[in-house]
């Protein structure tokens, strides 16, 4: 079996396209320019590349984009200052904290420090509650870049068996909880760390979601033949990226599979933007 690649640069860019119609029709009709701002704290590399890939992205479909820059030793008073003078301003409608966070700050308190109206990431924990409700506000990027592939593919999940490995509260818990939802209806198994015998799990998923953060970690003998391959990692090797899937390996095996890099990557940025414009237009529900 030869797999198709899905392709997440042309699927995010169809979305990109449709939020920058959306964008203009919502500035023409009220006024106001969906704005993201950004809080980066150090100079991680990867998250400065990171936060310019999504600055950069705004501009192009119309939102405004404002970057903080914070040296690596902020403190956590400083930078939940931060945080509620962006809460407080009407004129930001999505705060994004770029992770990871230097270790001195406790990420966990300053992700729930942010409204919830303004949490673009999906990262809280009221948004992560109506989202298991079935009522969502925002949805988790990565997850719902996922979920929107998987729509955009005519992939079916209804009655599939959706296998997640990680665990995270970024990629894996929504995920999981994502593809259980009425109007999914996927059967999930979670796999994480302690799993035994992981390859007797995977090797049954028509669905396979790897978020576990190991390069190359699925290799081909854990995947059933046909299956779907979904891999959200992204990880460093000698002079390239790879992601938690064995790439080649699922070429031979899968139905389909994403590339790293070119993959889901695309897709987080672009359902980032939805959920500013989501924001903005909740904002201005009045007169838009």
């Amino acid at each position: 079996m030869n797999a198709r690649l899905i392709d997440g640069k042309e699927i995010s860019e169809a979305v990109r396209q449709q939020v920058a119609t959306e964008t203009a029709t919502f500035v023409a009709a009220t006024g106001v320019t969906p704005h993201l701002a950004a809080v980066l704290v150090g100079d991680d590399p990867a998250s400065q590349v990171y936060v310019r890939n999504k600055e950069r992205a705004c501009r192009k479909c119309g939102l405004q984009s404002t970057l903080h820059r914070l040296p690596a030793q902020t403190t956590q008073p400083e930078l939940l200052s931060l945080v509620q003078q962006l809460n407080n301003d009407p004129t930001v409608h999505g705060i994004l904290v770029q992770l990871p966070l230097p270790k001195h700050l406790d990420s966990v308190a300053i992700l729930d420090s942010i409204v919830p109206g303004k949490d673009v990431d999906g990262f809280h924990p009221e948004n992560v509650g109506l989202m298991l409700q079935g009522r969502p506000r925002f949805l988790p990027c990565t997850p719902f870049g996922v979920m929107k592939m998987l729509e955009h593919e005519n992939i079916a999940t209804a009655g599939k068996h959706a296998v997640v490995i990680g665990r995270s509260d970024i990629v894996g818990k929504p995920m999981a909880g994502l593809l259980i939802q009425r109007g999914a209806d996927a059967t999930v198994t979670i796999c994480h760390s302690r799993t035994s015998d992981i390859g007797s799990l995977t090797r049954q998923a028509d669905i396979l979601i790897a978020a576990v953060g190991i390069p190359e970690f699925v290799k081909e003998n854990m995947i059933r033949p046909g299956a779907v391959v979904i891999d959200v990692g992204i990880n460093r090797v000698e002079d390239r990226l790879v992601g938690d899937v064995d790439f080649n390996g699922a070429l031979k095996v899968a139905s389909a599979v994403t590339p790293v890099p070119g993959g889901v990557g695309p897709m987080t940025i672009a359902m980032l933007l939805q959920n500013t414009l989501n924001a903005a237009k909740a904002t201005h529900a009045s007169v838009s």
